[in-house]
């Protein structure tokens, strides 16, 4: 496995020291999803709630409650203004949640960095798969444009890759963004509605190669570690190491490497009481060590690694101190070419 450093992973997920008494014996927990079925944030929110009702003290039922719309906005308003930090329902997050440009729109009635972190996972990072097809296009300024798809108005983290590839690669590509998960994402790629688009989850990039219709054009790491289970690959941070000099679209870049390194993670809603949340941490550490948690997330991806509380703490409160300048440079990126983050 190749690194390019990767700090916030190195830990191990010790248990904490013991709470105060907790039992949710003959209760449900609820692991709200504020996306649709079979995506990542959804894959790992349902592998999480497996082993939730496993090591939480008292073994509750835990089910999954998907509540997609508006790339998350709906379900983590939802979270925020309608559960009660009781300890009985959870939220599943990644990168896109964790954007201030997507928290701080007036629709938005949530803010990230006041959730009570229970830990993360990371799969190592993404890929932005381009058709056969089309490749050729993407470097012919006198071509039809290469068609990248996206989910919602503003892109996720490795989508976003796009839009610095536009600016400072000269690919000449054009966004269709409004596309609700990557299921339907996805399949537009195999319809040919879209060329390219990007994803993390192994088995649907294992699946789109063995058509032969589809190929790697780079590979997006996250927070330092690359995967490599598809071979070597064109990495996109070094591939973009010398392209930028000015210091406020380096911060901007900084943040778009942020969004990379958030990758997916759970936490209580805000006020939470540090007994209920250090229950949880315990659970979530002692998933973190069992090999058949650990199998089943390799299977995502070879790279997969759970990341505890402190370390997702982090790198959210990094996100949202990202300097107003570099965040109104990217914004300008995404109008621009044509999206829309406000």
């Amino acid at each position: 496995m190749r690194r390019l450093g990767l700090a916030f992973l190195a830990f191990l997920c010790g248990l904490p020291a013991a709470a105060e008494p907790l039992s949710l014996q003959g209760k449900t927990v609820t692991v709200l999803v504020p996306y649709a079925v079979g995506g990542g944030t959804d894959t790992a929110g349902r592998l999480m709630a497996d082993y939730f009702a496993r090591f939480l003290p008292g073994a509750p039922n835990v089910v999954v409650r998907n509540m997609p719309g508006a790339d998350g906005m709906v379900g983590m308003n939802h979270f925020v203004e309608r559960i009660k930090p009781d300890g009985l329902t959870v939220a599943v997050g990644n990168g896109s949640s964790s954007d201030p440009l997507q928290y701080r729109k007036p629709q938005s009635h949530y803010d990230p960095t006041k959730f009570r972190f229970i830990g993360g996972i990371s799969r190592g990072g993404h890929f932005l798969l381009i058709s056969k097809a089309a490749e050729h296009r993407l470097h012919d300024a006198d071509a039809a444009p290469v068609t990248m798809g996206t989910i919602g108005s503003v892109p996720r983290a490795a989508m976003g890759g796009t839009v610095w590839g536009i600016e400072f690669l000269g690919w000449n590509a054009r966004w269709v963004p409004g596309y609700a998960g990557t299921n339907e994402l996805l399949l537009a790629l195999e319809r040919g509605e879209v060329d390219m688009t990007a994803t993390g989850i192994a088995a649907q990039v294992r699946r789109l190669l063995d058509t032969g219709k589809f190929t790697i054009l780079t590979s997006f790491d996250s927070g330092g570690v690359v995967r490599t289970e598809f071979g070597s690959v064109p990495v996109f941070s070094a591939t973009m190491r010398d392209k930028i000099a000015d210091p406020t679209v380096a911060k901007a870049f900084d943040y778009h490497l942020g969004m990379l390194a958030v990758d997916k993670w759970v936490a209580l809603p805000p006020m939470t009481p540090e007994p209920i949340a250090a229950r949880y941490r315990e659970a979530f550490a002692r998933m973190s060590n069992d090999p058949e948690f650990l199998g089943r997330g390799r299977v995502m991806s070879e790279e997969f690694a759970p990341v505890a509380h402190p370390a997702v703490e982090q790198m959210v409160n990094k996100l949202s101190d990202t300097p107003t300048d570099a965040l109104k440079f990217i914004d300008g990126l995404y109008k621009k070419q044509g999206l829309l983050s406000q």
